[in-house]
This record gives structure tokens, C-alpha cells and sequence, in this order.
């Protein structure tokens, strides 16, 4: 996969990456996607056991065929510390080394294990990715950030906003019935109902949408191995 490479250094000071992302946030486009989205790469993220690597990975995954095309991994040192809401440049560096190594087709959409919109200065790590690659990007958590939100119905599909200072940020969704909801918000070039409807299509029979599923998996097998 072809992506530019990144105006900007990984490796800046805690407050520089902050006003980065605020100067970022304005890149980000919500709106309905244009064209058909049928290839999906699933990323996601995990850290070596001496804090010194990350590791990515990116599955690219068919949602008419409903399966797995490709599987790629990538290791890249850490050069950010750990501050909570700058993950992004912890990880973005992995994951565009992963995704530059798929072989096949450009993916139409990314699925990203993390927030995008709903962030405290509305540019998580899905923000950043879909602005560096310039495709379609939903950001897909297990956890909130920041916000409130209702508890959704117990069904399939059912959802409530998450807010934050009076802004609509995401959605949390359940994707399962008897499973914790999850967290979906816009990260480039996607409108909030779009990603929620991608979401549920890309559904594998888990708490997950199955690309980003199977990229976890990709990444904890990687990550064993390497151990």
C-alpha cells in the first residue's frame, strides 16, 4: 500500500504533539463515504514486554467474501512516551510501517483499535491515520476516553451518543447481545452513521468487527512469537 509519508516527526516534545493535533483536528472530514466500501484493513496495536517497540498489525478483509486477504506485521521502536491522549504517537509509526506492506489491493477503509473523534481535542489515533492515508477511517474502541454516555439496549445494533462538552463525539454500540457495547466515532472521511453501519457489516459473531479481531489476534501472535 502507497501512503505519503508524514508531514510532521513522531518524536516531539508532549506539548508540540498536543497543538499538533489541534492543528490536525481541522483536516478531518465527516461526511458520508463516496464510493463503495467492500475492502476493510483492521489495525491494531500491542507494546514489547521492555516498553522499548510497538508492534502493528493490518489484516486486510473482504466484507463480500467475508474473509481474510492479507496479514502484515511491523515492528517499530518507541520514541514517544506514554501520555494518555497522544497514543497516536506512540502507534501511528507501526501502523503505517504494517499497512505499507500489504501486497494486495489499497483498502477502501480502515477500522482502527482506537478513538477518533471521540477525544478530548477530536484527533485520536483513527483522526490521525485517515488524515495521513487519506482514506475512510472509523475509529473502534473497547473503552471511552472521554464523554458520557447512556447505557444502549441490550440488542444487536442498539446505541446511544456519547458527548463531551456538548458536542456529539461517537456512539457506543452493541454489536452483541450478552457483550459489552463499544465505542465508534468518525476518523476521516466518514460521517458517524456510515462507521456505525460499517461496524455492524463487518460483524464476525464477536464483540469486534472481525478485521480489527483478527488483527489483534495477528498482533498477540507476533507478539509471542518475538517473546
Amino acid at each position: 500500500m502507497k501512503i505519503p509519508r508524514a508531514p510532521h516527526r513522531f518524536t516531539l516534545s508532549p506539548a508540540e504533539a498536543i497543538a499538533l493535533q489541534k492543528r490536525m483536528a481541522a483536516q478531518v472530514v465527516a461526511r458520508a463515504p463516496r464510493a463503495k466500501l467492500r475492502l476493510l484493513a483492521g489495525v491494531d496495536c500491542a507494546f514489547s514486554a521492555d516498553g522499548e517497540r510497538c508492534l502493528a498489525a493490518a489484516v486486510l478483509w473482504d466484507l463480500e467474501t467475508r474473509a481474510p486477504l492479507e496479514t502484515r506485521t511491523a515492528w517499530r521502536p518507541l520514541r514517544f512516551p506514554y501520555v494518555p491522549g497522544l497514543l497516536s504517537f506512540r502507534e501511528t509509526p507501526a501502523i503505517l510501517a504494517a499497512l505499507r506492506k500489504l501486497r494486495g489491493r489499497t483498502p477502501d477503509a480502515l477500522l482502527v483499535d482506537g478513538h477518533g473523534y471521540a477525544h478530548p481535542r477530536r484527533f485520536g489515533v483513527a483522526c490521525h491515520l485517515g488524515v495521513l492515508v487519506g482514506i475512510p477511517t472509523v475509529g473502534v474502541a473497547k473503552s471511552r476516553l472521554c464523554g458520557a454516555h447512556d447505557e444502549p439496549g441490550e440488542h444487536r445494533g442498539d446505541r446511544t451518543p456519547l458527548t463531551h462538552d456538548g458536542d456529539l463525539i461517537g456512539s457506543v454500540l452493541r454489536t452483541r447481545e450478552g457483550s459489552k457495547p463499544i465505542y465508534v466515532s468518525v476518523g476521516h472521511l466518514v460521517d458517524l452513521a456510515s462507521a456505525e453501519k460499517l461496524v455492524l457489516a463487518a460483524d464476525g459473531g464477536f464483540r469486534l468487527p472481525e478485521p480489527t479481531r483478527l488483527a489483534d489476534r495477528a498482533v498477540a501472535e507476533a507478539k509471542r512469537r518475538a517473546a
